[in-house]
C-alpha cells in the first residue's frame, strides 16, 4: 500500500504564509485550526486556510520540497499559490 505525503502552504487573512509537510493533509489543517499549540507560528499568525499543496509518494521528496518552498522569496511563493489557486480559496473545504 502506497502512502501520500503533502507539502502545503497555509495562509492567514493578512496573507501571512506557513509552509509544512504531512502525511495527512486534512488532519494537519484541522490541527492548525484547533490551535493546539498557542505558541506555534500558525497559531500566532492565524495561518489556517490551505491555499496550496503538492503531493508525492516519497517522504524524502516531500521534505526536500518543503525546504525548497521555505527558501523561495515571497513573490515566488505567491506566484506558485496563484497559479494553482488564483482566488486564494480554502482548498481544504472545511469551515474555520
Amino acid at each position: 500500500m502506497s502512502r501520500s505525503y503533502f507539502g502545503s502552504i497555509l495562509a492567514g487573512e493578512s496573507r501571512e504564509l506557513y509552509i509544512g509537510v504531512t502525511s495527512n493533509l486534512e488532519r494537519r489543517v484541522a490541527e492548525h485550526r484547533l490551535g493546539l499549540d498557542p505558541d506555534s507560528y500558525s497559531s500566532r499568525h492565524r495561518t489556517m486556510q490551505l491555499v496550496y499543496y503538492e503531493m508525492t509518494a516519497n517522504v524524502t521528496s516531500a521534505i526536500r520540497r518543503e525546504k525548497q518552498l521555505k527558501q523561495l522569496k515571497r513573490v515566488r511563493k505567491i506566484r506558485l499559490i496563484e497559479k494553482m489557486n488564483p482566488e486564494w480559496k480554502d482548498l481544504a473545504g472545511m469551515e474555520v
